[in-house]
């Protein structure tokens, strides 16, 4: 027992040891983007490396297209829809708002799935969105239900689609982080995969229009509307742009194993010190990728290897304690100079003693990893080893527990008055009767002597 509570004062003052001393990620330098809106997260393991105003309302303009691209291509896995699929432009999709980005589509005039794909993605066509939008749901109202509802299924918090296309809507909305959640489920798709990463696209002529290109708006992919933009790591993205959202940009990126997603909202141009002016959408995603991959590293926070408390152990003749160490491990994405060693383990036991048999693996409490607040992850505190269980102190044990209930100890009192009173009876009162009996004899045999 002395030893346990020992070695609970050397946890203690080790966790607030590690509260006292600084963390090094603090001085990781921020990434000073002047957008309104941004988050970057890594995609793998779905982890928030930055954001600013990551989870505010912001209107996605046409990165809402990925929505509409996500579910045509879930329509062509359902067998809906082939790739291939001869879609003719109603009059009512090919007509769009004023100011829209557009490929020219006609009223009358037959794509595929997959060129309509290209013409909603590269130009950002918004008939394409409604051409979409009508052949995989059956009316444009109803597909768009279907948005929302993916939305929803894709743990999307704050996020609510008024449209196909994104054209500016009070009602039309979403936050940088939803962004992140439906762009990662379209780039499961090859084929959004291909699509987003060409520079442009051939469209053969079709019933209503010469053979025609689409080109790719986003500057990381394609060098045609700005230079100075193209991103090796790049993997696609979509841009956005109104007046109401400003200058967007949603992209993902790959190094290595690393895969990170980029959201930048309510960008401009921005003039460098130099003087030189810098499309804000394209100049900020570069600059907040890079920041990504230069300065963070999956890494292991805790392991299942070390011993982390010991637990009292009763009814065994084995042994008085066992050790307790976490299972599995927590690995997160952080600041490459963080020490691990530095993070808090706040470790909860279910009782500090617990009754064998005890087998090796049996959960006795948890781990919590924190910093400043922070939860970095829980894992199960389990025995490192098994503990048998001694019968006789079992079976001394359940005695003992058996009297120990209140309504034991009540029948018994009840059996000791019980007795108490038979016997009193039997050797008191029934003596006294004996005796009264003997008194009332004598009197009735005397008759005393008459006087002659």
């Amino acid at each position: 027992m002395k030893k346990y509570r020992l070695f609970a004062l050397m946890l203690v003052v080790s966790i607030i040891t590690t509260m006292l001393l600084p963390f090094q990620s603090m001085a990781l330098e921020d990434p000073g983007l002047t957008c309104k809106n941004a988050i970057l997260i890594d995609a793998n393991y779905d982890e928030v490396l930055y954001e600013k105003g990551g989870y505010d309302k912001v209107y996605p303009a046409s990165i809402t297209k990925v929505m509409t691209a996500l579910l045509t291509l879930e329509a062509i896995d359902e067998g809906k829809l082939t790739a291939q699929t001869q879609i003719t432009a109603s009059a009512t999709a090919a007509k769009i708002p004023e100011g829209s980005s557009t490929a020219n589509i006609q009223a009358g005039e037959t794509l595929t799935v997959e060129q309509l794909l290209y013409c909603l993605l590269l130009p950002s066509a918004n008939e394409a969105a409604q051409i979409l939008a009508e052949a995989v749901g059956g009316d444009i109202d109803t597909f768009v239900g279907m948005m929302n509802d993916k939305a929803k299924e894709l743990g999307c918090q704050n996020t609510h689609f008024a449209n196909p296309h994104g054209f500016h809507d009070p009602d039309h909305y979403a936050t940088p982080y939803d962004i992140t959640r439906f762009m990662k489920a379209a780039m499961e798709y090859e084929l959004f995969q291909t699509i987003v990463t060409s520079p442009n696209y051939t469209i053969p002529a079709t019933n209503l229009s010469e053979q025609r290109i689409v080109r790719n708006s986003n500057a990381l992919t394609s060098n045609w509307t700005y230079t100075t933009y193209l991103y090796g790591p790049g993997t696609g993205g979509k841009t956005g742009s109104t007046d109401e959202a400003g200058k967007c940009l949603v992209e993902t990126a790959k190094q290595g194993d690393t895969y990170l997603i980029s959201v930048i909202m309510g960008s401009g141009e921005i003039t460098l010190e130099n003087g030189e002016v810098k499309q804000g959408q394209f100049y900020e995603t570069i600059k907040l990728l890079n920041w990504g991959f230069d300065n963070f590293k999956r890494t292991v926070i805790s392991e299942d290897s070390e011993v982390v408390a010991k637990v009292n152990v009763t009814l065994s003749t084995q042994t008085d304690q066992v050790m307790v160490r976490p299972s599995g491990s927590i690995a997160r994405t952080l600041p490459k100079d963080v020490n691990v060693e530095e993070m808090e383990k706040e470790i909860n036991l279910f009782s500090d003693t617990v009754e064998a048999p005890i087998e090796q693996g049996k959960v006795l409490g948890t781990m919590v990893l924190t910093y400043q607040g922070e939860v970095y992850g829980t894992l199960d505190l389990v025995a490192d080893s098994s503990v048998e269980r001694s019968e006789l102190l079992y079976r001394l044990d359940r005695i003992e527990k058996f009297f120990a209930n209140w309504w034991v100890k009540l029948l018994l009192i009840v059996i000791v008055v019980a007795v108490v009173v038979l016997l009193l009876r039997i050797f008191v009162f029934r003596k006294r009767r004996r005796y009264a009996g003997m008194s009332a004899s004598r009197r009735g045999r005397y008759s005393g002597r008459r006087r002659k």
